[in-house]
């Protein structure tokens, strides 16, 4: 039997479809692994986001050559669809594709193809994933029509379109049959088509816990929240994009809101959800950031009290409107900044850890490490439970106590 090995770096939109090949590659007779290892053929699912992605893209490929110097390389995904030309001369590069084309994976395995498909105006991805753990993702949206000037998404990945409900609701059904928690995820989930609330309307009855991935201030509304608060498979766990803190860093980043309009949209999240976890990403030294937009920044992280603040530098993106307008910060500047900002950061994450202590959770048990078995709570916080606990159960716990960023509690009743 044939194997393929199937290698995705980036997103979780990058895990699904990669899940997806490997699904349709197994029903056509291939064995598929996502690890590096030795294989007949790889299959590489690249990031684009970063200039650092792409590099790490192209050192992979020798990585696939020395394990098997005979094998096939695929290429395909976002640093493809950015540059097709980095991956047409190394060796044993068979296939090179971007981001559409990864549904005829299985012509493309057999028959040599290099070429960049324009993006379709209509949803016409890869669907249907392989699945092998009690978390699954569902993709629902693709491409962007929102151009942050620090971004190359629109141009990887296209503009806006969605799903047909219908088409979720029938995936949904299906990976509940083995996930007991489905995240959604897209590009720019929030301007699902006709809306994210019907969407979730239509989800209600799907026997699995709905998580929803990134979303953007804009869909944060009376009745979006209206919705979510209707719903028992609902996970309160809301990942609110903010960028930066500074409403003129805002402005040069094309973003769309001020950061009381953010505020105002964490405070309506609170009213439906006191105990939701509001988490979200910052990008630090952004293109002529000075000390004191950054300090605000700073100051609005302890204003949110966010439950996880994921923090990065800022990294110049050649094509970019950024990039051909502001002037970039030293490298040092940017770090020493991330730094302070993670210490910040840390500080709001373990006041909300410990707001939930002795409160009662339903736990999702997903694997086991050294302390026990591991699971997450429906607002997204790690619990460790006895080793004796069933995986791939709701369980109701107490939360008693906890040791950095996990909890540890009583279980109450296996669900």
């Amino acid at each position: 039997m044939t194997k393929v090995s199937i290698i995705t770096l980036g997103c979780k939109l990058n895990k699904y479809e990669s899940d997806c090949m490997s699904r349709i590659l197994e029903e056509n007779g291939y064995f598929t692994s996502s690890k590096l290892e030795f294989a007949d053929i790889y299959i590489l699912n690249t990031c684009g986001v970063t200039a650092e992605s792409e590099k790490k893209s192209r050192q992979y490929i020798a990585k696939f050559s020395k394990l098997n110097p005979n094998a096939k390389i695929i290429v395909c995904g976002c640093a493809s669809q950015n540059n097709i030309s980095q991956f047409l001369d190394k060796p044993n590069v068979y296939s090179v594709f971007g981001n559409e084309d990864k549904k005829d994976i299985l012509k493309y395995i057999n028959k040599s193809y290099k070429q960049i498909t324009e993006f379709s105006d209509k949803y016409n991805s890869i669907y249907c994933p392989k699945i092998t753990t009690t978390r699954a993702y569902m993709k629902v949206q693709d491409g962007c029509n929102n151009f942050c000037s620090y971004c190359l998404i629109p141009y990887l990945r296209g503009r806006t379109r969605s799903r047909e409900i219908s088409d979720c609701v029938k995936e949904a059904y299906q990976l509940s049959k083995v996930a007991k928690e489905i995240v959604l995820t897209g590009i720019d989930l929030s301007s699902f088509s006709p809306s994210l609330g019907e969407l979730m309307l239509a989800l209600k009855d799907i026997p699995s816990r709905i998580r929803i991935g990134s979303l953007e201030v804009g869909v944060i509304t009376n009745d979006f929240l209206k919705i979510l608060s209707s719903l028992t498979n609902f996970c309160p766990q809301f990942h609110l994009s903010l960028q930066s803190g500074d409403n003129e860093v805002l402005r040069r980043m094309n973003r769309h809101y001020t950061r009381e309009e953010y505020k105002s949209k964490v405070d309506l999240i609170r009213k439906y959800f006191p105990d939701a976890n509001i988490t979200t990403d910052i990008i630090v030294g952004f293109a002529c950031e000075t000390e004191d937009e950054f300090l605000n920044t700073l100051d609005f992280v302890k204003e949110i009290n966010f439950g996880h603040v994921h923090v990065f530098p800022y990294s110049v993106r050649k094509g970019t409107a950024a990039s051909k307008l502001y002037k970039d910060l030293p490298m040092n500047l940017k770090k020493e900044r991330v730094d302070r900002l993670e210490e910040v950061a840390r500080i709001s994450e373990d006041k909300y850890i410990e707001s939930q202590i002795g409160k009662i959770h339903e736990v999702l048990t997903e694997e086991i490490e050294d302390d026990g078995v591991v699971g997450y709570t429906a607002n997204y916080l790690k619990v460790t439970l006895p080793k004796n606990t069933p995986l791939n159960k709701l369980v109701k716990v107490k939360l008693l106590s906890r040791q950095e960023n996990t909890l540890y509690g009583d279980i109450l009743e296996v669900l």
